[in-house]
C-alpha cells in the first residue's frame, strides 16, 4: 500500500485544480481517474476551445439549495485569477458575448496547463501523480482513508470527491459522488438534468415541424429571465436560452418566450396605423425567419389585413407573442445535459474548505456539490474556485 498526504478522485476541472494547489504547497497527492485520460469534459466544452470563465462570475449566477455557500470561494478564486494563471501559460484568449472567455487555440491547452501546474509541486518538494484507467471498487475510512483499484490500494489522511456528476456518461460521467456521499452519511440534494434541452409534446409538437430554426428570444422559466437565441429541434426546444432556463424549469410548468423582446407595448397597433394593408405574417417575417413567422401566424390565426383586424384581436396577438407559453414534456436527460443540478448538500460542507462537517479529512468539490452554475463559463469558474478552496485546506 501506497501512502499520500490527499487522494483525489477525479481528474476533471475541479480535481486537477486541487491537485496543483496542494502539491505546490508541499504535500504528496494522488490523482485517480477511472477515464483513460485526465479532462475530457474539458477538451469537448465551448466546441472544443473551452468556455474556461466568465468575467461576470459571481454568486447571483448559481444556484444552490443555499445561494450564499459559494460566495467565499468565488470571492477568493475569481475569474481574474484564473486568467491570470491562463496568460501565465501564454494560452491567447478571446471574448465572446456576455463575458465568456474561450481559448482562441484549443481546449486541450487548459488541460497542458493544469498538469503543468501539478508538475511545478516538484518545485516546492510536492509530487503529484496522476493514475488513469483506474476505477474505484471501494473506499474505506480507516483513520485515513483506503482507496482500492483493480490496480492496488491507496491510503491518504485526506480524501477528496472530484468526480462530478452523471451529466454526459458517453464521456465516463458517473453518480460515483452521490455513492460515495451516501456511504459517509452525507446528505443530498436531489440531483437532475441542467443546461439541457427540452423536449415538447401535445399542441407543441406542431413547432418540431421547423427543426433547425434559431432566433434570438427572451425565455422565462419560473422567474428567472434570459436573452439569448432558441432553438427549435426535431424533439423540441434547445438553444442557449432554453439551456440556461432548464435549470430553472420544474416538470409540470410552462416555459414562456417573448419572440419580439425589443418591441414595445403597442407596436402591433401602431403598425395598423401606418400600414393598414399589411398583414401579421408579414410584419413577423421582417423580424423573425420565415418557418417559424409562419407558425406563429397561422397559431394566432389573424389571416386579414391589418386594417380590418379588431384592436382587441391584435392586442391579444402580441400579448400571445410576448408571453408564448410552451409546456415541455421532459428534458433530453444526462446525455444532452452540460451538467448536473444538485447534489452533495452544501450544508454539509465547509464554505471556505470545502470540507465535511462529519468526516475529517472528507472534502467534495466541483460538480458533485450542490452548486450549478449558468451557462457560460460559469461551472468551470465553480470547478476552479472549489478546487482551490480544498487544495489550500488539505493538510492544515
Amino acid at each position: 500500500m501506497t501512502d499520500y498526504d490527499a487522494i483525489i478522485l477525479g481528474a476533471g476541472a475541479a480535481g486537477l485544480m486541487c491537485a496543483a494547489r496542494a502539491g505546490q504547497r508541499g504535500l504528496k497527492v494522488l490523482v485517480l481517474e477511472r477515464a483513460e485520460t485526465p479532462g475530457k469534459k474539458i477538451l469537448i466544452s465551448g466546441g472544443g476551445r473551452c468556455n474556461f470563465t466568465n468575467l461576470g462570475a459571481g454568486p447571483a449566477n448559481y444556484i444552490s439549495a443555499n445561494p450564499h455557500f459559494a460566495k467565499s470561494a468565488l470571492a477568493r478564486y475569481t475569474a481574474r485569477d484564473f486568467l491570470d494563471l491562463v496568460e501565465s501559460h501564454d494560452i491567447a484568449w478571446h471574448e465572446k458575448t456576455l463575458g465568456q472567455l474561450f481559448c482562441d487555440g484549443s481546449a486541450k491547452q487548459i488541460v497542458a496547463m493544469l498538469l503543468a501546474e501539478c508538475e511545478r509541486a516538484r518545485e516546492s518538494g510536492g509530487e503529484v501523480t496522476l493514475r488513469c484507467g483506474e476505477e474505484v471498487a471501494e473506499v474505506a475510512a480507516d483513520g485515513g482513508y483506503t482507496v482500492r483499484t483493480q490496480a492496488g490500494s491507496y491510503h491518504a489522511a485526506n480524501l477528496v470527491i472530484a468526480t462530478g456528476g452523471p451529466s454526459i456518461p458517453k464521456m465516463g460521467a458517473t453518480g460515483f459522488a452521490y455513492e460515495l456521499a451516501r456511504q459517509f452519511g452525507l446528505k443530498l440534494v436531489e440531483p437532475r438534468p441542467a443546461l439541457v434541452p427540452l423536449t415538447l409534446g401535445g399542441d407543441d409538437v406542431l413547432f418540431r415541424e421547423i427543426s433547425g430554426v434559431a432566433a434570438p428570444v427572451t425565455a422565462t422559466a419560473g422567474k428567472q429571465a434570459f436573452h439569448e437565441a432558441a432553438l427549435f429541434t426535431h424533439r423540441g426546444l434547445s438553444g442557449p436560452v432554453i439551456l440556461q432556463v432548464s435549470s430553472y424549469w420544474k416538470p409540470g410548468d410552462p416555459v414562456t418566450v417573448d419572440f419580439l423582446p425589443d418591441r414595445s407595448e403597442g407596436w402591433l397597433l401602431a403598425a395598423k396605423r401606418a400600414t393598414p394593408r399589411g398583414t401579421l405574417r408579414g410584419l413577423l417575417r421582417e423580424a423573425l425567419p420565415h418557418r417559424l413567422a409562419d407558425i406563429l401566424a397561422e397559431r394566432i390565426g389573424i389571416a386579414s389585413e391589418l386594417g380590418n383586424a379588431p384592436d382587441k384581436a391584435l392586442r391579444e396577438a402580441e400579448a400571445r407573442l410576448a408571453r408564448w407559453s410552451f409546456n415541455p414534456n421532459g428534458s433530453e436527460g444526462y446525455a444532452k445535459a452540460e451538467v448536473t443540478s444538485g447534489g452533495i448538500a452544501t450544508g454539509e460542507l465547509s464554505s471556505q474548505t470545502m470540507a465535511t462537517k462529519k468526516h475529517p479529512g472528507l472534502y467534495a468539490i466541483g460538480e458533485a456539490v450542490d452548486v450549478t452554475g449558468w451557462l457560460g463559463g460559469y461551472n468551470f469558474q465553480w470547478a476552479w474556485a472549489s478546487g482551490v478552496a480544498a487544495g489550500d485546506a488539505l493538510g492544515e
